[in-house]
């Protein structure tokens, strides 16, 4: 199986001051590692997109996402996909990416949105994926507005749908605390697998010939925990949500 994912890093402008004097620092991040490494470890596949790159890279007909057998987005915004520098900068026609990401799914293809800062609607609202033809794809309501929910005392998911796929080899593992996520609500049509509360935590559903999957924190740090991350059903989740959206389970 292969998979693309877009997403998952930053780059960060520091600046230290000491008395009179300062220095401004810059580092850059990717945070994808432990997912990709997740997968990787059950045979999958992953080509990864930094979110950097991805403005830049990101298949742009619908031939080149056939290639993989499911896309994931988390944490990068809508921006990214959309503006190419060559839109914004030399004001060039170019396909729309999430357009394309549509199609792809409505053909046959998976699609998973993972939370975070970037993710849904966003941090002040500044993923705004409400207002792109990503909303249509998803089993779940976007809302137009910050969407985070922060939960610095942890919050444990409710499992609604035990006998789903996506929890099989699960078991009766405890599952970890996750610090936040995205406020999503299901569509009617929609499989409600987890929430927390009434917001929805995971929620899947077909989608034209394609599938498509909402996982509403962090894959990874930070609303996905180093705990979450080292719990034995991290790899086997994943994978199997990864399958599920390629219809082999």
């Amino acid at each position: 199986m292969k998979v693309l994912l877009a997403g998952e890093s930053w780059s960060i402008l520091t600046t230290n001051t000491m008395g009179f004097d300062h220095v401004t620092i810059g580092r850059y991040h990717e945070a994808g590692g432990p997912l990709i490494e997740a997968l990787s470890g059950k045979g999958v596949r992953v080509d990864y997109m930094p979110s950097h790159k991805a403005q830049f890279s990101f298949p742009e007909n619908l031939a080149d996402l056939q290639a993989y057998q499911t896309v994931i987005f988390s944490d990068v915004g809508s921006n990214s996909l959309l503006l190419h520098p060559k839109v914004q900068f030399e004001c060039v026609r170019m396909p729309n990416r999430l357009e394309l990401v549509r199609q792809y799914v409505q053909e046959g293809g998976g699609f998973l949105m993972c939370g975070g800062y970037m993710s849904y609607s966003g941090f002040e609202g500044k993923a705004r994926y409400a207002m792109t033809p990503i909303a249509d794809v998803l089993p779940v309501q976007i809302l137009n507005y910050d969407d985070r929910v922060e939960k610095p005392e942890g919050v444990f998911p409710d499992i609604i749908n035990p006998e789903h796929s996506v929890l099989e080899g699960l078991g009766d593992l405890e599952w970890p605390f996750f610090l936040g996520y995205n406020k999503l609500s299901a569509k009617p049509k929609a499989d409600l697998i987890a929430a927390f509360g009434m917001d929805v935590f995971m929620a899947g559903w077909d989608f034209g010939k394609g599938r498509a999957f909402s996982f509403a924190s962090d894959c990874v740090p930070h609303w996905g925990p180093p705990g979450f991350i080292s719990w034995p059903g991290y790899a086997q989740l994943f994978h199997n949500i990864v399958k599920w959206l390629a219809k082999l389970n």
